[in-house]
């Protein structure tokens, strides 16, 4: 189940930046279609996350703030892209999300249920 988890916030990643320079470019109808796709990614990591948080033996506080973060995560791209879509100010949700990001992914390599440690 942690590939699944992996892979879909990676294809979510993907699909975030592809999402943006639709906008950008002013390709709004292709934002909007991979926006939905995005959005059904969202779904399925918190699925996957939450199959993995209920698999471990003892959840432990670590666990718990790892799926508070990835939420705050999936919180951020969308407050990303739907400023970036009306043309509003992002830069304190770009801290935000590097800040958040980095603090998943350190957490997802500490924790003992991690690609990091088989």
């Amino acid at each position: 189940m942690i590939h699944g988890h992996i892979t879909a916030w990676l294809l979510a990643l993907i699909l975030f930046v592809v999402a943006l320079f639709l906008h950008k470019g002013g390709k709004e109808k292709g934002a909007k279609i991979v926006k939905m796709i995005l959005r059904v990614l969202y779904l399925i990591i918190i699925a996957t996350g939450v199959g993995l948080l209920f698999s471990v033996y003892k959840i432990d506080v670590w666990y718990i703030l790892k799926a508070v973060v990835g939420l705050w995560v999936i919180g951020l791209f969308e407050m990303i892209l739907s400023r970036v879509a009306n043309n509003r100010r992002t830069s304190v949700f770009w801290i935000q999300f590097v800040i958040a990001w980095l603090l998943v992914l350190y957490l997802g390599g500490r924790l003992p249920m991690s690609f990091l440690h088989p």
